[in-house]
């Protein structure tokens, strides 16, 4: 049965004690989500060199799990609109992190890569629901800083999980690094079930396959949604493909960076939990589109300042990367909840499908540029990739307005 009363109350709003529980909730599990599933990236390397197996093979560490989360994140939405919210976010959350603890002791390559690929139909469950779960519960005023605390969330389990791997992985093993990573995650998992109140708005809707895939359909052509899907793909792809190879950047000549050190570049991620409650609070009262544009163009630089030879200069243009992407994220995911006419959960999901999709599209091409033109190679192809996005942007947003006036015309 769904998660809700049978007393219907107020949206949540910023500043009541509601407000803050759904905010630890969803910031403990957005935590676990990014440091379960990008716990591998700095691991990359390593698993080369222990595997035998090339960067791009390696890169599917990250990529086929993020390949595979993508279309199931679409039927865990779906399931989500007929059995419910916090149950499956529950069940997501917890399987993803005894995956991974498995995947510590998987005795080769292989297994290892059906381990992660496993997990990443288990990840399925929490990210397009917590955004419908979002949309539906806390007030349109506050949405945007409740979802830029989530994704905040994500920023900051995607530091600890990335730093904590290289330090384990330096003084003992990645597989007890991906162990602790997993029991963070179970631990995650216990806050997010005690503390996320149950849901008030959700209506349970059948399951009816032949009105789900018109749903789908209509929320493919609506241009509201399919510039924000666009934007999703190439703002993720270019932020992974950026991450994934500069750990072997920064490996190499002329920086031979430890894998400690290299670990402790990733604590910029702290910009990106600031960016994303930041931007998305500010997002609500100036302008989605202005703030789209400005962290897309933030994007670009911070990539090209990667460019330059001192390693200092390295590390403000990754940090500049990553306050654009988490900005960015943040004002485009609650944007897709707002623009949603109906079915939420499915609108979400197809955001994230398309996100994750550049995740793993993108991660794994970037290993060709690596192999073929080096670090070069990959900046050039993010460049490409943030310059089409900063384009669909500038197009997609007059669209959206355009039909929205429609829309109050049609109303009124």
């Amino acid at each position: 049965m769904p998660d809700r009363p049978a007393e219907l109350k107020p949206q949540i709003h910023q500043g009541t004690p509601e407000f803050r529980r759904t905010n630890l909730a969803l910031f403990s599990a957005g935590f676990a989500t990014f440091a379960l599933l990008y716990c591998v990236q700095p691991l990359m390397p390593v698993f080369a060199r222990d595997f035998n197996v090339s960067a791009a093979q390696s890169s599917l560490s990250l990529s086929l799990t993020t390949g595979l989360l993508a279309p199931a994140m679409i039927v865990a939405g779906a399931l989500s609109e007929a059995r419910g919210r916090k149950s499956m976010m529950v069940g997501s959350l917890l399987a993803s992190a005894l995956l991974t603890i498995s995947s510590a002791l998987a005795p080769n390559w292989g297994i290892f890569l059906a381990l992660r690929a496993i997990a990443g139909i288990a990840f399925a469950g929490l990210p397009a629901i917590s955004m419908a779960y979002l949309s539906e519960e806390v007030h349109p005023g506050s949405i945007g800083l409740a979802m830029g605390l989530a994704i905040g969330g994500n920023g900051l389990g995607g530091m600890i999980g990335r730093l904590i791997t290289a330090l384990i992985t330096d003084v003992l093993s990645w597989r007890y690094a991906m162990g602790g990573i997993g029991l963070l995650g179970v631990a995650a998992s216990v806050i997010f079930w005690r503390t996320l109140p149950p849901s008030q708005h959700f209506v349970a809707r059948p399951l009816r396959t032949g009105a789900l895939m018109r749903s789908f359909w209509e929320q493919l052509r609506d241009a509201r949604l399919i510039g924000l899907y666009a934007v999703g793909f190439l703002l993720m792809g270019s932020f992974v493909t950026t991450y994934n190879y500069v750990t072997y950047h920064l490996l190499d000549a002329p920086y031979r960076l430890s894998q400690t050190a290299v670990g402790f570049i990733f604590v910029v991620y702290l910009v990106g939990i600031f960016a994303s409650a930041w931007i998305g609070a500010r997002a609500d009262r100036v302008g989605r589109r202005r703030m789209l544009s400005l962290m897309a163009a933030l994007m670009l630089l911070g990539v090209a300042l990667t460019i330059a030879g001192p390693l200092s200069l390295v590390v403000v243009g990754i940090a500049t990367v990553t306050f654009g992407f988490f900005g960015g994220h943040s004002v485009a995911s609650s944007w897709v909840g707002l623009e949603a006419r109906h079915a939420k959960a499915q609108a979400a999901a197809l955001y994230l499908f398309f996100y994750y999709v550049g995740s793993s599209v993108a991660g794994a091409v970037g290993g060709i540029f690596w192999g073929r033109w080096r670090w070069l190679g990959v900046v050039g192809f993010v460049v490409a990739m943030l310059v089409v996005a900063l384009a669909i942007v500038r197009v997609f947003a007059p669209a959206a307005a355009a039909t929205r006036a429609q829309a109050a015309r049609d109303v009124g």
